[in-house]
């Protein structure tokens, strides 16, 4: 039989087998069961009764978290020189063009988000294989295509993020950090959650919010009433 580790014990001793939990009281407990020596990130999967391979169920979307994630994300804004300022001072950690273009075909890709603007589209569209599967290529729909460089950087330093279903139909994001108070773990939860809802396909038949699941980066999940989000 394995021996259970400590903190495995820990989490058999505050998760009740089969319950379902409030956002309030999964929010305390993920602090509780998390041990790690790192800020873990808090997680959200929420499985939904969509089919991704149908175009017309796919659920994308963006939501700006009011508590933003706690994590630092790396933004890199290729644009033409004239739009360069706007970016620097609007935090981007990265700004320029072709000397990136060129070290990213080089397999840079040191970076979390892209900006970039609709008219240098073409030059990014080159480096697809490398930015796709890694989920880094600029969409118009996430707001990362645009001409408003300034406002697009803001908003990501700010905690704006992007989701998708995968084809598992699973929406997965973190919306923060352990070390957060458990309201704007909550918040930022509802805030994630009440967007997807909102985005749900009117093809989509039968239970949408199937199950929810709040974890960290190292710790077991804790099951979510879909019907008891707002408590």
């Amino acid at each position: 039989m394995t021996k259970l580790t400590k903190n495995q014990k820990l989490t058999q001793e505050k998760l009740e087998a089969g319950k379902l939990y409030t956002l309030t009281e999964a929010a305390g407990l993920v602090k509780e069961i998390t041990k790690t020596r790192f800020d873990a990130s808090v997680d959200i999967d929420v499985r939904l009764g969509v089919d991704p391979r149908k175009s017309n169920q796919m659920v994308r979307g963006v939501v700006s978290l009011p508590h933003g994630t706690g994590k630092e994300t790396r933004v890199l804004v290729l644009c033409t020189p004239d739009m360069e300022e706007e970016a620097r001072e609007a935090g981007a950690d990265h700004v320029g063009l072709e000397d990136y273009v060129e070290k990213i075909k080089g397999g840079w890709t040191d970076i979390d988000v892209i900006i970039t603007m609709p008219s240098v589209m073409g030059k990014i569209g080159q480096l697809g294989r490398i930015l796709g599967p890694r989920g880094l290529m600029p969409n118009p729909k996430s707001g990362t295509v645009t001409m408003e460089i300034g406002k697009a950087v803001k908003e990501v330093k700010q905690g704006k993020i992007d989701f998708k279903v995968d084809k598992y139909g699973i929406v997965h994001a973190s919306i923060g950090k352990v070390s957060f108070e458990p309201q704007k773990i909550v918040e930022n939860a509802k805030e994630f959650i009440s967007t997807i809802i909102k985005l749900k396909p009117a093809s989509a038949k039968g239970t949408y919010m199937r199950t929810i699941f709040m974890s960290s980066t190292m710790s077991a999940g804790i099951k979510i009433d879909p019907k008891g989000i707002e408590e």
